[in-house]
């Protein structure tokens, strides 16, 4: 998996590299069980700190995508709870609409724009 780091965006470096492994789970680039490169490995790799690749790399076990293991790192381990997952999302969504509402965004649009993303991931 290719990490690409956009040093010039106004986000994070960490939440950069957490959601370029999320998409690459949902992708299915990346598959239950794949172990992700060492800490080390991986800032060498990229020119960035071990500490920012340490911090996305928990934040990721926080969240359920990987699991840390002793021996092999880093690795894939989606949460299997989906009932967890799905209270996530409403969350999520239920901020994402207020906010898309006062901007006078309509149903239709939602639901053409979540068919849309739903399509790259099926």
């Amino acid at each position: 998996m290719v990490i690409e780091i956009d040093f010039n965006s106004e986000e994070a470096i960490y939440m950069q590299l957490t959601n370029q492994i999320i998409m690459g789970i949902a992708t299915s680039r990346l598959q239950e069980g794949d172990v992700l490169p060492s800490v080390r490995q991986l800032a060498d790799t990229i020119g960035i700190n071990m500490h920012t690749v340490n911090k996305a790399y928990s934040l990721l076990r926080q969240e359920g995508f990987v699991t840390i293991d002793r021996r092999r790192g880093a690795v894939i381990s989606i949460d299997a709870d989906k009932i967890k997952a799905m209270e996530e999302l409403k969350q999520n969504l239920t901020i994402a609409i207020a906010r898309s509402c006062c901007k006078s965004v309509t149903r239709e649009d939602v639901h053409q724009l979540i068919d849309e993303i739903f399509d790259e991931y099926s």
